[in-house]
């Protein structure tokens, strides 16, 4: 086995597979680097044998392949050509893992002391897939866990307040695997990144109140935190330093401030602050934002918030440095 091959070069976009095809081109692979496993109708793992850090990843097919500069699993590409060994865990749309099929192979990795022959386990998942991946984290105790917009769970009984996903109520969110901060209390750390400014979101985010567990706040990302991450080339070094047993909040603080230099970014708050209505902090984003980018639409913006203080009666403070002309 060549442990730096890098399977995203493995799987060619411009060849157009189908959904069936293209599984079958990674359980191809996945045969070929270690085993592919078929987990009843709507879920599958694919693991990838290399050195003794495991990346354990949970993620849609459809996520996957909306993904369209590759079309793999992110698992992969975030392990690139490094040695790390890696595990996918696919659901074929939004399941939460909630299947008997899922349990017991987990089951089955912790009676083989699967997780065992790892120095290094990190566990990672956003949204429905973050769920997954706090809830079985328990089966590797001393994981680091990094979760992005995770829910703690569906049960109505506990998340009733959440109307997004009522199709799902009626799975089972009791039983094995089932509350996912519950699942966390083995983790070496946990750390949540999550958008305060979704109800839902911050609501769920407050679940996870265990000791072991880092909360950060994505403000201004709507529900995007993994693109956007993933767009700043941030999400591969956060999980680097996970895997290093480095990671801590003042990693992911400092990373974040990259967000200052990614437009995306910067659009999505102003649109923000001016739904809902503070021209004030409106007028200090488009003038920060204008001492590094020369955009027509801040440069508008900026005049139109200032006009609006203005009539308010207000002012914005003196500047330091002049705007770009």
């Amino acid at each position: 086995m060549v442990a730096t091959v890098d399977l995203c070069r493995l799987v060619d976009p411009a060849e157009g597979l189908d959904r069936q095809e293209w599984l079958e081109r990674i359980e191809d692979i996945a045969e070929d680097h270690g085993h592919f496993e078929p987990l009843g109708p709507d879920h599958s793992a694919a693991f990838i044998g290399r050195g003794r850090t495991l990346l354990v990843t949970f993620e849609t097919i459809d996520s996957i392949r909306a993904r369209t500069s590759l079309d793999v699993p992110l698992g992969w590409q975030l392990i690139g050509g490094t040695d790390w060994s890696q595990l996918c865990l696919m659901s074929e749309g939004e399941t939460w893992f909630r299947h008997i099929a899922v349990y017991m192979y987990f089951d089955r990795l912790v009676d083989e002391g699967f997780f065992d022959e790892y120095d290094r386990v990190v566990f990672y998942g956003a949204e429905s897939c973050g769920y997954a991946a706090a809830a079985f984290s328990v089966a590797a105790p001393g994981a680091c866990v990094l979760l992005l917009s995770p829910q703690a769970t569906l049960d109505p009984r506990d998340a009733g307040w959440d109307e997004r996903f009522v199709h799902m109520r009626r799975a089972d969110f009791t039983s094995r695997y089932g509350y996912a901060p519950d699942m966390l209390d083995a983790a070496a750390h946990a750390f949540v990144l999550y958008d305060p400014d979704l109800p839902e979101e911050a609501m769920h985010a407050a679940l996870f109140r265990r000791r072991n567990v880092t909360r950060i706040r994505c403000p201004f990302m709507n529900g995007q935190i993994e693109t956007f991450l993933r767009r700043m080339e941030l999400l591969g070094p956060l999980i680097r330093r996970a895997a290093e047993g480095r990671l801590d909040a003042r990693d992911i603080h400092r990373a974040l401030r990259a967000r200052r230099e990614y437009l995306p970014y910067l659009r999505q708050m102003l649109r923000q602050l001016e739904t809902e209505g503070r021209p004030y902090l409106a007028a200090l984003m488009c003038r920060a934002a204008l001492g590094r980018f020369n955009i027509p639409r801040f440069r508008q913006a900026l005049a139109a918030n200032r006009a609006e203080l203005e009539r308010r009666g207000r002012r914005l403070p003196a500047r330091h440095r002049p705007e770009r002309a």
